[in-house]
């Protein structure tokens, strides 16, 4: 045992049990940094102590263990369950991650609806909904759900009920993309079939959907209908096309995930092969974080933990690489999972390890091309700090970039925005927002706001403020700060910070007519190349800045917006102002509301109801 393991740490170590459960590292916080499972945790928990365990993270980590904490359990397959669930809660700092995992592409058809609508989502947690995926990208989903929309014309339009409030079918309707059960053009039960052929292709049974059509093609095209045969020919080779895409013909097979992985250093990247009754259905491609020093086996099954965990349904045979070793554990928590066995194979010949090694292939080129495309982005981030420092003559290298903005309309709801970029990569956490205090009544000042919005950024980082108050955002100087606009703004920023008792920090100005970059102390501006990498870095910055600004004034003028609706409604209190939007979803749908509608609304009196809508009217509102 290490001579520096802290007392508390080492007086763990001696009560651990040998038998199987989870461990639980903390730090002095009581902050969790890791979790993990063993078949002994006795065994496994002093090799992090002991010099065992060399991984490079872990070694970092091991400094910052204060305590330790054990949950014993019956089997190590419950042990696996125990990790999966405190992990997804807890998202300890060192632990394998596997990226994005909460916002995969997926399909959801809405069932519970009478017109069920498809639709692409990233959740997956409502009910009456059936969900196909996750999917590699959200591209391949909304190239999926434009082809389908083609051919099964599924209404597009939001909400639970088709339509809109004036009862005139959309565009949609006019060019073939929706059959308008808005304006009953389609039954319900008509309706309701034709969501059930999107649901079995969906679900890999494509040969019925082709021979309807095939069919109506030929009825059409026998009663000398062709523009209808045209339309149900173009369809069919709509969904010819999408299955030949989604699937290749594997019958050997029949169902199966087959997992590829490669690592490498602090990378690694897994490639998942979905075979669906001998056909490839998809591809999903993942990364996973905080790898480095795992073995393939730790990396395979914290993958399988989350994916598994999240993932719609699992087959009843996981095709995982050779190498990985024992697989018993994992196999009973995903029969666990699914309800049934759950066989984890390790290939040693045949189709499946011919398709094992290709997802191991298509991981190691996949882990490549990130590699490449990542320093490729390194690269040009890299040229893009020295292109600035060159051309702005800085004194040093501008790692840390503030920009900022002002939005505003005729002087009401004005609004500042601070977007940060750390070594040219937005540093969202940094992002702040103001809402200008000053008074514009006389109208729009850009020069006094921004003067405003630089002086309580400065004034910030000037104050001692306690741990509670303490603003890592404001605390950090930055190295160079864009104002978007001309030299008004630019005198007005570099006047307010003259109040503070700052170090050295550069200061710009970019104006969008022909984008010039002014400087303090030079009449004329700096004209960069538009093709240099410092000038398109300076324009992300600023178009972000004028984006987060914007949609801060947005949100500010729909609450005014809003609040001023109900002002002079005669009987709507707070209650009845949340009860109605609660209703309509929107002030806009409410300013459209019918007498009938209004008296529908719960809390609402019918004398109540009758009265705001002869008020609307009144007023010319509606």
């Amino acid at each position: 045992m290490a001579l520096d393991t802290p007392p508390a740490v080492a007086a763990a170590l001696k009560r651990l049990p040998a038998g199987p459960g989870v461990y639980l590292f903390r730090d002095a916080a009581g902050e969790l940094l890791y979790i993990g499972k063993a078949k002994s945790l006795r065994a496994r928990v002093r090799t992090y102590f002991s010099g065992g365990d060399g991984r490079p993270g872990i070694v970092r980590m091991l400094d910052r263990i204060a305590d330790v904490e054990v949950i014993v359990t019956g089997s190590e397959a419950e042990a696996l369950h125990l990790e999966q669930n405190l992990v997804k809660r807890h998202r300890p700092l060192f632990n394998v991650r596997l990226r994005d995992d909460k916002s995969f592409p997926y399909i959801a058809v809405t069932v519970a609806d009478d017109f069920p609508r498809v639709m692409f989502t990233r959740e997956r947690h409502r009910r009456g909904v059936v969900y196909f995926g996750p999917y590699a990208n959200a591209r391949s989903v909304r190239e999926t759900l434009d082809t389908l929309n083609r051919v099964f014309q599924y209404r597009p339009c939001e909400g639970p009920k088709p339509g809109r409030h004036s009862g005139v079918p959309c565009l949609d309707f006019h060019i073939e993309r929706c059959l308008a059960p808005c304006i009953g053009a389609i039954s319900k039960d008509e309706y309701r079939a034709l969501i059930d052929g999107v649901i079995d292709f969906l679900a890999g049974e494509t040969g019925k959907i082709q021979r309807d059509l095939e069919r109506k093609m030929s009825e059409s095209a026998t009663a000398e209908r062709y523009e209808d045969a045209a339309r149900y020919r173009n369809r069919l080779f709509a969904i010819r096309t999408l299955a030949e895409r989604q699937g290749a013909d594997k019958a050997s097979v029949g169902t199966a995930d087959v997992i590829g992985l490669a690592a490498e250093g602090e990378r690694a990247a897994v490639q998942v092969f979905l075979l669906r009754d001998g056909k490839l259905v998809d591809r999903y491609a993942f990364h996973l974080e905080n790898v480095e020093g795992h073995d393939d086996a730790t990396l395979l099954e914290a993958f399988c933990l989350e994916y598994y965990g999240a993932a719609p349904s699992i087959p009843p045979q996981i095709v995982v690489p050779p190498r990985v070793g024992d697989t018993a554990a994992l196999a009973e928590f995903l029969s666990g999972l699914r309800g049934s066995a759950v066989e984890v194979r390790l290939p040693e010949r045949g189709e499946k390890r011919r398709l094992q090694a290709l997802a191991d292939e298509n991981a190691r080129l996949a882990l490549q091309g990130d590699a490449v495309s990542s320093e490729r982005k390194r690269l040009r981030r890299v040229e893009a700090l020295e292109e600035l420092r060159e051309a702005l003559n800085l004194e040093s290298l501008p790692i840390r970039i503030e920009c900022f903005d002002i939005s505003t309309t005729m002087g009401e709801q004005s609004v500042g925005s601070m977007v940060v970029l750390e070594d040219a990569v937005t540093k969202k956490a940094h992002y702040r927002k103001f809402a200008i205090r000053a008074d514009l009544r006389g109208g729009p000042d850009d020069f006094a706001s921004m003067a405003e919005v630089i002086g309580r950024r400065f004034g910030r980082h000037a104050l001692e403020l306690s741990d509670e108050e303490w603003d890592e955002s404001f605390a950090v100087l930055p190295n160079l700060i864009v104002i978007d606009g001309g030299k008004g703004q630019l005198s007005a920023a570099l006047e307010a910070m003259q109040a503070y008792d700052l170090p050295r920090v550069a200061v710009i100005a970019l104006a969008k007519r022909i984008e010039e970059v002014f400087v303090p102390g030079r009449s004329e501006p700096i004209l960069l190349d538009p093709r240099s990498a410092g000038l398109q870095l300076l324009q992300r910055i600023r178009d972000e800045a004028h984006r987060f600004a914007l949609g801060y004034h947005r949100t500010r003028r729909a609450t005014a917006a809003r609040a001023s609706i109900f002002d002079d409604l005669p009987g709507v209190g707070p209650a009845r102002r949340k009860a109605i939007l609660r209703h309509f979803g929107s002030a806009e749908r409410f300013l459209n509301a019918t007498a009938e509608e209004l008296e529908a609304v719960p809390g609402i009196p019918p004398r109540t109801a009758r009265s705001i809508h002869a008020a609307l009217h009144k007023t010319g509102a509606s």
